[in-house]
């Protein structure tokens, strides 16, 4: 499937387990980065509407915590 600039789609979510899990997640493409989509459904004073979030989509980035578990030195070996 070819994906296309400035567009997207969005999917219920089967796997909602709270309430700020997303109740839509999905993709889209903007100015050639790729994000992921996520949408909430919520009531206003008009009726209902959709609140939504984008986040991009990077490589996996380890957590400060598991960073810090693969620096090994001894403090010896520092210069100050």
């Amino acid at each position: 499937m070819e994906k296309k600039d400035n567009s997207g789609v969005l999917f219920k979510n089967d796997k909602k387990e709270t309430p700020n899990h997303p109740d839509y997640k999905g993709n889209i493409t903007v100015g050639g980065q790729d994000y992921w989509l996520s949408a909430w459904i919520k009531e206003g004073k008009s009726g209902k509407f959709m609140g939504l979030a984008l986040s991009p989509k990077e490589e996996y980035k380890a957590k400060p915590s598991e960073r810090s578990k693969t620096t090994n030195f001894d403090s010896d070996d520092m210069p100050f």
